[in-house]
């Protein structure tokens, strides 16, 4: 009896000794980690070279982008433009702000006109991935405010509500952005 008391004794110290050792491999929590993921950001804030660029990060890489940056910046919209998708942006250029009346980006920066520039920014974004060459002659497309863009084919070039013509496109990993001469204002609302 006494042999088997000896044996349970050091199986349980066996045992209890693998425990310790189990234990002191488990990573210890980082100090202060919410304060670390607080402040990390969401998608937006991932570094990778390698990969294709997002929607946002392809305007933040463009010169001719810099008033559309600003503005998904002032409207919050810079997380929601980074993550999955499929997006089509339809981004206007800084030529295309600029014929916009004196003024009128000015105040759209400002965070009292904040739903305002929301608005009007998510007028330029459908959710799913559509090519130029895809676009119909009197294509209605229904844009993440809520509005819809009718779209004119002539001659092979696009025109979003006849007032703004695609330009460019430009493949993102999560969409295409089509460049246009022209800012896309949304209809008033009833």
């Amino acid at each position: 009896m006494k042999k088997y008391t000896i044996m349970l004794a050091c199986l349980i110290l066996i045992g209890l000794s693998a425990c310790n050792n189990a234990a002191e491999k488990e990573p210890a929590p980082a100090e202060n980690s919410t304060e670390a993921a607080s402040t990390a950001g969401g998608q937006e804030a991932v570094k990778d070279d390698d990969s294709a660029k997002d929607v946002v990060k392809v305007a933040v890489g463009s010169k001719d982008h810099s008033t559309l940056v600003a503005a998904l910046k002032a409207a919050d919209l810079v997380t929601s433009l980074s993550n999955a998708g499929p997006f089509t942006v339809f981004a206007p250029t800084n030529a295309a702000f600029d014929k916009l009346p004196a003024g009128t980006v000015d105040g759209l920066l400002k965070p009292a006109a904040k739903e305002d520039l929301q608005n009007i920014l998510q007028y330029h974004v459908a959710v799913a991935t559509m090519k130029a060459e895809s676009f119909t002659d009197g294509q209605v497309l229904g844009m993440v405010n809520g509005d819809n863009v009718t779209l004119s084919v002539k001659d092979g070039k696009v025109m979003l509500n006849g007032t703004a013509t695609i330009i460019a496109s430009i493949p993102a990993s999560n969409g295409i952005i089509h460049v246009i001469d022209g800012v896309l204002l949304p209809p008033a609302k009833k």
